[in-house]
């Protein structure tokens, strides 16, 4: 009796606690919700898609400053639409790495087989071995390389061959080229001229594979090339400033405004991350003026501007901070393709003369050439980064053999997406293309250095 008046008496106690608990929870709970909402409206009127992100998270148990950390940490990528609400000047700032950058010996450039310097040399005429394939015969040809196609009426660009001084090039074997890529990733990162060299690749390697065994995705960010034959793929990653940009998109890329994320290179290098044999380039791109500069971490589009110099520093220093840390030698190799050159100002190689590469049918011969479409302070600056790669980088040095191909380029002889002013027909050297390479042609011997080195 007296047990359950003791039961009795303490019931109303029990259950009170427990209605008092229950209704703090709500109104805690309440609280929460509506100072999430609160931060959510805030973010929205600043442009800094807090909301975004709070709807992408998988609990509302985060506090805002907590969600304002996700937002952080996952920036809106940079696309097309992207903008700059304001413009100031690059204050010097650098990536936070989290590698830990280990000081590596100087590597030369991989130019050296058995003391032999491949990059230095002269070209050639050659019309017994050249060219390697015919135009019409490659069904992934370009239109914006088919010089004969489009109109080209010499073939003398054709038939020069780069020999090394004192030494030779292995020949080119394109079954020997398969049997290196048997199970393999080969992929091309870059801009226009590094597919153009991927285009070449295919060029001298789809002949072997039957034509039930090869395939190729249409254009998109990444384009795959199959041969099945060989477990293999040759693949090209448009990537023309290596860290994401709002120049991202492969096809709609001609914007007034080029705003990149000097910090951020996941998006590209999700993508290349799986290959076997990387081969980049990066350059051209930086010749266009100034970038902008748009940090992971700015929540209110502020932009900082700096010279395409100091922009290609920036995006080279994240792009070897995932080298650093990721590349293993002895499983992946990494290859870096010097700057293509070009030829838009004929009175570097005629003095006197007007025009540029339009109309030119012969290399220059003089080995002391340099034209000013190879900027030696990027150079310079491109060593300097990839010194402290030590092994993990091997480098194409394509660039002096190429200044000597003034007669390499599309020129007029390409096909163009747009018709063509009346004035600019009446002079030829105002629409010619100095800056890409006919194929076959220059970059096929790209692709016989790279033979060389794997």
């Amino acid at each position: 009796m007296q047990r359950w008046q003791k039961k009795k008496t303490h019931f109303p106690l029990i259950a009170l606690i427990f209605f008092v608990f229950i209704a703090f929870s709500i109104l805690y709970s309440e609280s929460k919700i509506q100072g999430i909402h609160r931060e959510q409206s805030h973010g929205d009127d600043n442009g800094d898609h807090l909301g975004s992100a709070v709807e992408e998270g998988s609990s509302l148990n985060f506090t805002p400053a907590q969600n304002l950390n996700l937002s952080k940490k996952s920036p809106v990528s940079i696309d097309k639409s992207t903008t700059c609400v304001s413009t100031v000047r690059y204050n010097g700032r650098r990536a936070v790495s989290a590698v830990h950058r280990v000081k590596s010996s100087v590597r030369r450039a991989a130019s050296e087989v058995e003391g032999c310097n491949l990059f230095s040399g002269k070209w050639v005429f050659d019309n017994i071995s050249y060219p390697l394939y015919n135009e019409s015969d490659c069904p992934y040809m370009s239109d914006q390389l088919a010089c004969h196609k489009h109109g080209r009426p010499d073939l003398g660009y054709h038939f020069w061959r780069w020999q090394p001084h004192n030494c030779n090039l292995k020949r080119w074997n394109t079954v020997g080229m398969w049997e290196k890529l048997r199970g393999k990733r080969l992929m091309f990162v870059g801009d226009s001229l590094n597919r153009g060299q991927w285009i070449s690749m295919l060029c001298l390697l789809q002949s072997a594979i039957p034509a039930d065994k090869q395939s190729i995705t249409p254009n998109s960010e990444l384009t795959i090339f199959r041969a099945e034959n060989y477990n293999a793929t040759v693949e090209f990653l448009w990537a023309p400033l290596l860290v994401e940009s709002n120049s991202d998109d492969p096809v709609d890329h001609r914007l007034n405004e080029r705003i990149l994320r000097p910090d951020s290179i996941l998006r590209h290098s999700s993508k290349w991350e799986h290959a076997d044999i990387l081969v980049f380039n990066t350059y051209l791109w930086w010749r266009q003026g100034s970038v902008k500069l748009l940090w992971s971490n700015e929540e209110n589009s502020v932009c900082e501007e700096v010279d395409g110099l100091g922009g290609m520093e920036l995006a080279m220093e994240a792009w070897a901070d995932w080298v650093d840390a990721h590349v293993d030698p002895m499983k992946k190799k990494i290859f870096f393709v010097t700057m293509s050159p070009t030829h838009l100002t004929k009175e570097e190689w005629e003095p006197g003369s007007e025009g540029n590469c339009y109309n030119e049918t012969q290399p220059i011969s003089d080995k002391k050439y340099w034209g000013s479409g190879s900027d030696l302070p990027t150079m310079r600056m491109v060593e300097k980064v990839l010194s402290r790669l030590g092994s993990k980088v091997s480098v194409l040095n394509i660039t002096q053999l190429s200044e000597y191909r003034k007669d390499g380029h599309p020129t007029i002889y390409r096909k163009f997406w747009e018709p063509l002013e009346p004035e600019k027909q009446a002079n030829p050297s105002s629409y010619s293309d100095c800056i890409h390479w006919c194929l076959p042609g220059v970059p096929d011997v790209w692709n016989e250095l790279l033979f060389q080195f794997l």
